[in-house]
């Protein structure tokens, strides 16, 4: 039987898609994000909430409103998502990527799955309670964030600075990337919840030479010191290392395909994981990845500085032997800079708000089996993990077998199932009212 969620759930996610959000990085091109914050503010305030409206600078808004539960003595859980998107060009899709366009089954437009989806998924739930008077069995505090896309200065680190106290009591919290289903057969899916996810470390590296005019031979070139640098970080691999989320989730995994594994060396199972195989290889090693170059002023100019931009994604408690390794990588002529860091997350798949993720799972989908992963990316719980929240991925989603969800993230023609939206508003009303 459908509910009133159900239904609404479609309209505020169209809603959402259409309020144009891209995170450029620069505070002076990002848009929208003022605008998609004062629609969710106006849809809780419409249902009787009053939520607290919080810029963190012109345009940068966040939305945190806390529901009150029947046991004021249990511990909150935080509910966050963020409003932001990356970039999309139109000219790459085959639709406008910001018109909330249904076809084919699908919701289209930018953070259809990224993450207007579970924005909209735990908005309807919200109103749905407050119009037919439910009272959860704890406190639910539902936040809504900016700039998640651009490390989050604007939004989650913001308010866990300045704002800690919209937040006191809150012990577990769920967001984005978990609880998407990874078809095994007609009767087995697994949901991945997330339980762990790599650390960011943004790096700038530059190299100095003699400058000097282009004619010359020149055997100090700060240009050739950077590329040869940069080349040999990108053809690196860095060795394998099986955390404990990800040996449990290869174990679960390869049991229900009944594929060989070697936990230590499991890269051959992997690859048979289809269109999740891009998400679990990122998360047996440390990776860097050169992201840009800037050098030079003048074509027959050689320049005293070059410059590039690294993007390091560490595995919980890696950081300092990942340091390490990448600086011998680089070699003794390279100066390192640190431009943005957030630290790894992991914590256990156990507990009660795990057997509520998989209990409501179940009830939608008799096949649905919880396992834990880790997310090769980075989320808002990063901060919120600094209040000592325990943090999960869950915003379920059950997936066409053959859809590559994976590559939607940030991908062109970014579209969400319809039913499977429908899906997560029901399995995600169930696990609030069992946590």
């Amino acid at each position: 039987m459908r509910s009133i969620a159900d239904e609404e759930v479609i309209d505020l996610c169209r809603d959402l898609i259409r309020i144009d959000t891209t995170n450029t990085g620069d505070p002076a091109t990002s848009v929208g994000e003022r605008a998609a914050a004062e629609y969710v503010a106006a849809s809780l305030s419409e249902v009787g909430l009053a939520p607290t409206f919080l810029e963190s600078a012109p345009g940068r808004a966040n939305v945190v409103v806390r529901i009150p539960g029947a046991d004021p003595s249990r511990g909150a859980l935080l509910v966050h998502g963020h409003l932001d998107v990356v970039p999309a060009d139109a000219s790459e899709w085959s639709v406008d990527p910001f018109s909330g366009e249904i076809k084919d089954g699908f919701l289209w437009g930018r953070g259809a799955v990224d993450m207007k989806d579970f924005d909209a998924m735990a908005l309807a739930v919200i109103r749905d309670w407050q119009r037919t008077g439910y009272t959860p069995p704890r406190d639910i505090v539902l936040c809504y964030t900016a700039d998640e896309e651009a490390g989050s200065d604007y939004g989650a680190t913001f308010l866990v600075d300045k704002h800690a106290d919209l937040f006191e009591g809150c012990t577990e919290a769920i967001g984005e990337v978990g609880g998407f289903s990874y078809s095994v057969t007609n009767d087995l899916r697994l949901y991945l919840v997330q339980t762990a996810e790599k650390g960011i470390d943004w790096l700038r590296v530059h190299a100095t030479g003699r400058p000097g005019h282009g004619s010359f031979v020149h055997d100090d070139n700060a240009v050739t010191t950077l590329c040869e640098a940069i080349a040999r970080v990108g053809r690196h691999r860095f060795p394998v290392v099986v955390t404990p989320t990800v040996r449990a989730f290869l174990e679960q995994v390869s049991e229900a395909l009944q594929i060989d594994l070697d936990p230590d060396d499991p890269e051959l199972a992997i690859s048979k994981l289809g269109p999740i195989a891009a998400i679990v290889g990122a998360t047996i090693r440390n990776t860097a990845n050169p992201t840009g170059l800037n050098a030079g002023y003048k074509h027959n100019v050689i320049p005293s500085k070059a410059s590039g931009t690294i993007d390091c994604r560490t595995l919980p408690g890696q950081f300092d032997l990942f340091r390490e390794q990448l600086l011998e990588v680089l070699g003794p002529d390279i100066e390192l800079e640190q431009v943005h860091r957030q630290p790894a997350l992991e914590t256990t798949f156990d507990g009660d708000l795990v057997d509520a993720m998989a209990a409501a799972l179940r009830a939608e989908d008799p096949g649905a089996r919880a396992v834990p992963y880790m997310l090769s990316g980075g989320t808002d719980a990063k901060q919120f993990a600094r209040l000592g929240i325990r943090c999960f991925g869950f915003s379920p989603l059950k997936l066409p077998a053959d859809l590559n969800f994976s590559a939607l993230f940030h991908g062109i023609d970014e579209r969400v199932p319809v039913e499977g939206l429908q899906f997560g508003v029901r399995v995600l009303d169930r696990f609030l009212r069992g946590s």
